[in-house]
């Protein structure tokens, strides 16, 4: 039976549905109104089973409406996926089915209907262009109801033809095929097919086409540059840099290998790793990630660990489907640390947009608008790092208007791993190559080579499968795999999946191969063996096991819910071949594969480079307010906000600090992601450096002062500069064969060249892309330059000012005569500056940039409300001047480069050169510029005031027993998409109790079945039952836990709950956890139960968008184990969340205080109940945190006290630990 109901939100619980108003009324400001409801179609359940999952599976009894007919009274259409593109929640939804009718048969397929008062039929089409993006989308036919049939694949042809084609042919079959190589490289792979006496398959074809891509080969900086001019005056400059640079390549024996942007990116690194001065660098025939060696020291202990890095751009995809393009830009940069068996625990994300405030009027034609693309782009991104659980510690846009040719979109993290957890080995004939992870679809065919090739304007509108679908999800599971050194150890080699798919991550893993396309796990049927073949479908690994181990390694993966299998073997042919239905489709040479096509040449000639500008600006309020109103200046707090930035418990600094959390942090702080570590001392450190206004006007000094920002930013963080290893992010206009372009890039590089090798720091990896044209715009000439180090967890300082009194000092960075850095003085004052903070006289460091010393004083200051009297040059005020830097101190320091400038005072005014400036003002304009597109207020919120005599007037029976254990058993179940379940096993090991964590599997329903039983055995062995933050199943379909509540309604699961509670079992649900007890009836009731419309939930925040940040609760009642002895106690914990907001009516939120199940609250800085942003960040009615139950055994909450450990959260003053975790163990001993 098939069926289709839709689902309506309630007012007050419809949050999308006024966005979707805002966004129509910039192009229609009549419009009246706007309902959103969600379409789902329900193919192959029975009657009975169908309604024992409709009110479950896709509608909550509290907050939705069940409809089985089209709800809409005024104009409306209705969307859905194309098909083959990743649809989660339709996919959860299945999920869902399977855990509560036991059957797999079900398919559903997810929309959405748009309904719309006062639109008429031309509105309606307006409407439509703007909120459907073709890419991923299309209108849905309501008077349909199907499932996409199952295609049947269509054969994999040979070009008959091919070897026999002439020169015009040849051209002709070139052009048909809109191949990404050149016509050259066609030729080429011509004359190797007649010296095999056989013509190609198509697949053949594409696999060439994809290997040999300049994304995948980096053919642009492959290509070999033969005439090099410099002209202008900047000659002797470059003269001097390349010469050294030619004189290195000597030295290193390289004069035969050819000159390329390439080489010149990568010889500081081999220069300094032959000389000793990169003597942890890590190398191996693995392409993982940058990856040093460290010491790791915690707990009293130092141990070898491996630290990798990457940087991964994905500039073309987020441009024409932002949401799924940015997601997958974060999920390939973790695949890539991860495939190198890492942890990946930190990351930050870089983003560049032309005006997102302009007019949706102003777009290009076959462009989507910046507003669009930047806000779908930012909730991609953080979509998929806050579902799998990465902290996201930086996040920056940088605005300029060349970058309407084509965003950027960069994000880079960083991973952890023992080194003696890696092993790696050189394949060999007989071992397995197993793929684990997701399936293979559509979804990135094309990819590599679409995103090698410049757009159009017809590009949006055809390019649907060129851009991957992302399953955070799925990779945490994998995340969790390589936790587990059993399994890494096992691991001979390893590489992700990313362009290129089968083609490139097997295909490179190994030289010789036989690849069977047959046993690939697929989405849905019908993709034939060359898109099985490219397919870039996400959250898939490659590794090599010995053939003895295979069955070992696969059960491994079915222990975490991965599905894996053995996908090809290692053979001594010296050939990659694939097979497909029994047809040998592929069957390449290595030694021909690895030619990487026809050997490329270029002229190059710089003559591009201009003196840069420095603008000064006369000091008066009016320059000031609009400096700070400046697109590239102005706080970006509603968009970071959306980023978890401390989950997984390793945040040293938060990405704002202060008590008003307002002053940006220079970079990325997080220790090391240690397991069942009490201290842990060693931390990583990143930053970025990029001037989009300097390097546009001269490339070669914008890259040095990339590099020179970087750097600057992890000192003023506290680290080592002498530490520091980088890697460069490029992006460039298409350069074709126009020499003057292709200046572009070298100069850039030259420059990075040139800081490398004065600073003594080499990058030792990196990433580029090289399309960034439109019509006739051009990106910006862009390198950007991250820098990565360790350092030490007591030296890391952040910029806030920190105590009236306080010295403040100047060093003004004084560039060379040719507007190079002068890197002698930058490397005085950065080893000084380290010496400082770690002899604790040096307590802030602010680096000076857009705004010049003003601006970075007006940051400094939001944080703690701090103001500053100084005394400065004119011409420095708000000059920009990068290396420069703002130093606080506690008492005096001697520097011959610095200058005392003036003292932090108390107050609300910043006095600069006798000019007094309210602080608050300032803030104001700082604050003001992005608040309609990245909202940090709620709209509306709804005040509930309760009596506070009328807390706990009704006291409850509170059962204390005596159970005298020494070591209390903790169960910590793992649902898909859970990503707190080690700092919270962490939090009860410390207290020391056994935690064990076990993941739920349903890769189909016997294993569904088995796994459920296993649970039940452990809730059953266990004292306390603990549910971990996270997003379970996405939080979908359509609302938080829904997934967790389907399990626990289980009839096995719901009645060992309450087995477990009769016997005085503690339940603790914080995040996600305290979401799956809420909607199962646990709270506030005590017992797994159904819901009506007038039970208590959590809804999504008033502000309608994922927060981050820290908050101030207040314990108000400590009538439960959980909260013994800590009434009245306030405390400074992180929360992150979309859907926190408490909301029940007036009757039960009194019913509830009066029972004294109220536990925690939210409140502001004076102590009083907060009931809206900032210090409530979803509106929670009563600013209710946390509850419990009547018997007080079981504690749910928002905030993420398990986050906290001693050193974190340094950049918050009142940061400290609410140790529920420590009663609720002492509870049973």
């Amino acid at each position: 039976m098939n069926k289709r109901i839709y689902t309506e939100k309630k007012g007050i619980f419809d949050v999308e549905s006024p966005k979707i108003l805002q966004e129509i009324k910039t192009i229609i400001p009549n419009i009246e109104a706007v309902k959103v409801y969600n379409i789902y179609d329900v193919f192959g359940l029975s009657d009975e089973d169908f309604q024992k999952v409709a009110g479950k599976t896709f509608a909550d009894p509290v907050t939705d409406i069940l409809y089985y007919e089209n709800p809409a009274k005024n104009p409306y259409f209705a969307t859905e996926f194309l098909p083959g593109q990743y649809d989660q929640r339709a996919d959860s939804a299945q999920q869902c089915i399977t855990i509560l009718t036991q059957k797999e048969n079900a398919k559903v397929r997810s929309g959405k209907l748009i309904e719309i008062a006062g639109a008429n039929e031309q509105d309606l089409q307006k409407i439509k262009d703007l909120l459907i993006n073709k890419i991923e989308s299309q209108e849905k036919d309501l008077a349909k109801m199907e499932f996409p049939r199952e295609e049947q694949p269509k054969e994999v042809i040979v070009y008959e033809d091919f070897n026999s084609l002439d020169d015009k042919g040849l051209e002709a079959f070139y052009r048909e095929n809109g191949f990404a190589f050149g016509l050259d490289d066609l030729a080429y792979i011509q004359e190797y097919f007649k010296s095999e006496n056989r013509n190609p398959t198509e697949t053949e074809l594409k696999v060439l086409d994809t290997y040999w891509s300049d994304h995948c080969r980096h053919t642009t900086f492959e290509t070999e540059l033969t005439d090099i001019q410099f002209e202008g005056q900047f000659k002797e400059t470059l003269e001097r840099i390349f010469a050294d640079y030619l004189e290195k390549r000597k030295f290193l024996g390289r004069e035969a290998k050819p000159i390329s942007l390439m080489d010149l990116a990568t010889v500081c690194g081999r220069y300094f790793h032959k000389t000793g001065k990169l003597d942890n660098l890590v190398v191996s025939d693995e392409i993982n990630a940058c990856t040093i060696q460290i010491e790791a020291e915690y707990d009293g202990k130092k141990e070898p660990w491996y630290l990798l890095f990457k940087n991964e751009t994905h500039n073309h995809p987020t441009e024409i489907e932002p949401f799924g393009g940015a997601s997958t830009c974060l999920g390939g940069a973790i695949r890539d640390p991860l495939s190198g068996r890492s942890f990946v625990y930190q990351a930050m994300r870089l983003s560049g947009a032309a005006n997102v405030l302009e007019s949706v009027e102003n777009t290009l034609k076959g462009k989507l608008p910046q507003r669009t693309i930047t806000k779908q782009a930012a909730n991609g991104y953080s979509s998929y790092g806050n579902q799998i659980g990465l902290a996201t510690t930086l996040v920056s846009e940088i605005y300029d208007e060349d970058y309407k040719a084509k965003r950027m979109e960069v994000g880079f993290v960083v991973g952890a791993v023992p080194v003696d957890w890696v092993k790696r080995e050189k394949p060999q004939e007989g071992d397995s190559i197993i793929i684990l992870g997701g399936a293979t679809g559509r979804d990135g065919v094309g990819g590599a080579t679409g995103s090698s090739k410049e757009q159009d304007e017809t590009s949006i509108h055809t390019l649907s499968t060129e851009v991957q679908k992302g399953n955070a999800v799925e990779e945490r599971k994998i995340q969790r795999l390589f936790r587990n050194p059993e399994v890494t150890k096992l691991i001979k080699k390893s590489n992700d999946f990313g362009a290129g798919g089968v083609s490139v991550a097997i295909g490179e893993i190994a030289d010789s191969l036989e690849i069977n396309l047959d046993v690939l796990p697929l989405k849905y049927e019908g993709l034939n063996g060359t898109e099985l073949a490219i397919s870039e479908s996400q959250e898939r690994i490659a590794v090599v096991v010995d053939a003895n181990d295979k069955e070992r390694f696969i059960q491994l993966c079915k222990a975490e819910n991965i599905y894996a299998v053995e996908v090809a073997k290692v053979t001594g042919s010296g050939r990659m071949q694939m097979f497909w239905r029994g047809q040998k489709i592929v069957d390449l040479s290595r030694a021909f594969l690895d030619t990487n096509g026809c050997t490329k040449s270029q002229i190059v000639k710089i003559t591009h480079l201009n003196k840069v500008e420095k603008q000064s600006l006369e000091l008066n309020k009016e320059n000031f307010v609009q400096l700070l109103k400046d697109k590239n200046i102005a706080s970006q707090k509603g968009l970071l906000e959306m980023f978890d930035s401390t989950v997984g418990a390793t945040t040293v600094a938060l990405p704002l600090g202060g008590k008003y959390q307002l002053t940006p942090m220079e970079g990325s702080v997080q220790t090391l992601p240690i397991l069942g570590a009490k201290n842990i001392e060693t931390v990583s450190l990143a930053s970025w450096g990029f001037d989009a206004e300097i390097s546009k006007q001269n490339s070669m000094v914008g890259s040095a002062n990339a590099v020179v920002e970087s750097v600057a930013k992890i000192v003023a963080m506290g680290g080592d500069y002498q530490k520091i290893r980088l890697s460069f992010q490029e992006y460039f206009e298409k350069l074709g064969q126009n020499s003057e372009k292709w200046g572009k890039p070298l100069a850039s590089l030259l420059g990075a060249y040139d800081a490398q090798i004065n600073l003594g720091l080499a990058a030792i990896g990196g990433k580029d892309s090289m399309s960034g044209t439109y019509q006739d715009i051009n990106v910006p000439p862009t390198l950007i330059s991250f820098a990565c180090a360790n350092g030490e967890k007591k030296n890391i300082i952040s910029p806030e000012l920190k105590k009236e009194g306080n010295i403040l000092y100047l060093f003004n960075h004084e560039s060379q005569e040719n507007g190079m850095p002068n890197y002698d003085n930058l490397k005085s004052i950065f080893d000084f500056v380290y010496q400082g903070i770690k002899d604790k006289k040096i307590v802030s460091v602010k680096t000076i940039k857009d705004g010049g010393l003003a601006v970075a004083l007006a940051k400094m200051s939001f944080g703690n409300g701090l103001g500053a009297d100084i005394n400065i040059e004119e011409n420095q005020v708000f000059t920009k001047n990068i290396g420069s830097l703002i130093i606080e101190t506690n008492e005096s320091i001697d520097h011959h480069l610095l200058k005392e400038i003036g003292k932090v005072i108390g107050g609300n005014q910043l006095i600069i050169n006798g000019n007094s400036f309210d602080i608050e003002d300032l803030r104001q304009a700082y604050t003001s510029t992005f608040e309609s597109l990245f909202p940090t207020t709620e709209k509306e919120k709804i005040v509930v005031e309760i009596n506070e005599t009328l807390n706990s007037v009704s006291p409850r029976n509170i059962v204390i027993k005596k159970h005298h254990l020494v070591q209390p058993k903790v169960f910590l179940p793992i649902f898909p998409g859970t990503n707190c379940e080690y700092e919270m096993q962490n939090a009860f090991l410390k207290e020391g109790a056994k935690a064990k964590i076990m993941p739920l599997v349903n890769l189909n329903p016997e294993s569904l079945q088995e796994s459920i039983k296993n649970w039940v055995k452990e809730i059953d062995n266990s004292h306390i039952l603990a549910f971990s933050g996270g997003f379970s199943a996405g939080d979908e379909p359509d609302g938080s836990a829904k997934f967790i509540v389907n399990v626990l309604k289980n009839e096995m699961m719901r009645d060992a709950v309450h087995r477990f509670l009769e016997r005085d079992g503690l339940i603790i649900g914080i995040c996600n956890g305290f979401q799956a007890l809420v909607k199962s009836g646990l709270l506030p009731y005590g017992e797994i139960r159904d819901l009506d419309e007038n039970s208590p939930t959590l809804a999504h925040n008033a502000i309608g968008r994922h927060i981050s940040q820290m908050v101030n609760v207040k314990v108000v009642n400590d009538e439960s184990p959980w909260l013994k002895g800590m009434k009245d106690q306030v405390y400074t914990i992180p929360i992150s969340h979309g859907e926190g907001r408490f909301m029940a009516s007036e009757e039960v939120i009194k019913e509830l205080y009066k029972n004294g199940q109220i536990a925690t609250q939210y409140i502001d800085l004076e102590g009083n109940i907060a009931h809206g942003m900032p210090f409530n960040p979803n509106n929670s009615l009563f600013g209710i945190e946390g509850i419990t139950s009547p018997c007080g055994k079981i504690f749910g909450r928002m905030g993420h006290p398990e986050r906290f450990s001693e050193g974190l959260f340094r950049n918050i003053p009142e940061a400290n630990y609410h140790n529920i975790f420590k009663n609720g163990v002492e509870y049973f001993k």
